[in-house]
């Protein structure tokens, strides 16, 4: 039986596992680009001083937005690019092809039922994110 790529989310996204894990999201480039703006700023209003405290100022704020904030892993799989999305699909319905189900609803139950299973997507999941997003992975206390 086929599954879509939406259901592999899905599926994923009720892993006990998955549930418990989030994932440090930064946003450097944010940062980066508010320091040059600041800079040029604070230098017309104030000449050279005020290009250092415009950058000093501007690099503070940046520094606060790069710092990395966490989101739950199921809101980060359900944010993926369709493209991101169906290459994690052609890896993870290698390990689900070997069971037998009609629909999704069963498939779900099997690999509830299954913490073999369980492990193999979570280490699956694990290993995509921080491979091929660069995402650090973290469980929730």
């Amino acid at each position: 039986m086929p599954i879509s790529v939406d259901d592999v989310v899905q599926l994923l996204c009720d892993l006990p596992q998955v549930k418990r894990m989030k994932a440090a999201v930064k946003g450097s480039r944010a940062g980066a680009l508010l320091v040059i703006p600041t800079a040029l700023l604070g230098g017309l209003m104030a000449g050279p001083p005020g290009i250092i405290v415009g950058g000093v100022f501007g690099g503070l704020i940046g520094a606060r937005m790069t710092a990395p904030r966490f989101k739950p892993l199921p809101q980060i799989l359900w944010e993926l690019s369709p493209a991101e999305k169906q290459k994690f699909y052609s890896e993870s319905i290698v390990i689900l092809e070997c069971l037998q189900w009609t629909d999704i609803d069963e498939l779900t139950a099997l690999v509830m039922g299954n913490a073999g299973l369980q492990e193999k997507l979570t280490i699956l999941l694990t290993e995509y994110l921080s491979k091929e997003l660069g995402i650090k992975i973290q469980y929730q206390q």
